[in-house]
């Protein structure tokens, strides 16, 4: 079985993304990494060719900044890197630049891999998430968030990225077959420094929205002010993966959540109720299947 990991990435370093720690949380999982590393202007391709020359495949990219719908390009610079595996890859692992997977779920994952390497109508591996806002120690509310994904594929040139490359689909606009398994994605891209998250809401936002929205709807300041974040959130009480200890020793600004301000909305509420009876409220981005054991 030869697993092989992908990702895309701009300007990290400017952006604060925890690029390095995400490559490396599945390099245990994967015989290559490839990385499309985007047009920058602050190191990033120097920084990627400083992880691991042995294991990280770099293809250098421009991104088209005349996309300024749906996030699309982001989806665009995905199969740029998805189109770079090698025909003898089995599973595709993707990992975006501000996700991170814990080496407690290690086993977890190879062995769903293995499992279901044979089972063709398996189109991929659907994780959990858990989406950190503020600082390393609160995370969303599980109604409030994108629950699950899709983070492992099947090296099928049929399938692509699908929108803003949160998710994937096949042929003519079909959703994939997915099993789900207990492992979990950890996405920090709401904890940076508040500096680098204000620049990258200032640029990120033109790739969904033309100028007179950006200039109307972002806020102008020097830093991001993450108190005023709408969405409700729950003390994070796990453990960080190992790659990223440095990251969340170094974090040197003050979040202080309020949790009277930030109330579940009344749609998160119903979810809420939902999925205590075992109901998924969630919108779904992919097809769930049970596989039949051998």
């Amino acid at each position: 079985m030869k697993v092989t990991g992908f990702t895309f990435v701009r300007n990290a370093i400017v952006y604060d993304y925890p690029v390095v720690e995400s490559i490396r949380s599945i390099f245990p999982l994967c015989d290559e990494v490839v990385v499309a590393v985007g047009n920058s202007d602050d190191g990033t391709l120097e920084l990627i060719q400083s992880i691991d020359p042995e294991k990280v495949r770099i293809i250098e990219t421009v991104w088209d900044d005349s996309m300024r719908e749906g996030g699309q390009v982001l989806a665009v610079e995905t199969d740029k890197a998805f189109e770079a595996i090698s025909e003898d890859t089995d599973w595709a692992f993707y990992i975006q630049g501000d996700e991170v997977i814990h080496e407690e779920d290690y086993p977890t994952i190879r062995a769903a891999m293995e499992r279901y390497l044979k089972e063709d109508q398996v189109d991929g591996l659907l994780f959990n998430y858990k989406h950190f806002y503020g600082s390393y120690g609160f995370v969303g509310a599980p109604t409030s968030w994108y629950p699950h994904e899709i983070r492992i594929v099947r090296n099928d040139k049929k399938i692509y990225s699908y929108k803003d490359a949160q998710g994937f689909r096949k042929g003519n606009n079909e959703k994939l077959n997915v099993v789900p398994i207990e492992a979990w994605i950890y996405h920090y891209g709401w904890v940076k420094k508040p500096e680098a998250m204000q620049k990258k809401q200032e640029t990120f936002n033109k790739y969904w929205h033309d100028d007179a929205w950006v200039e109307d709807n972002v806020e102008k300041s020097e830093t991001y002010d993450y108190d005023e974040q709408p969405k409700a959130l729950e003390p994070f009480k796990g453990t960080h993966p190992k790659v990223m200890h440095d990251r969340v020793e170094r974090l040197n600004w003050n979040f202080r959540y309020n949790p009277e301000k930030h109330r579940l909305s009344t749609k998160d509420k119903l979810k809420k109720v939902l999925k205590r009876f075992g109901i998924e409220a969630s919108y779904a981005n992919y097809r769930i299947i049970k596989v039949k054991q051998n």
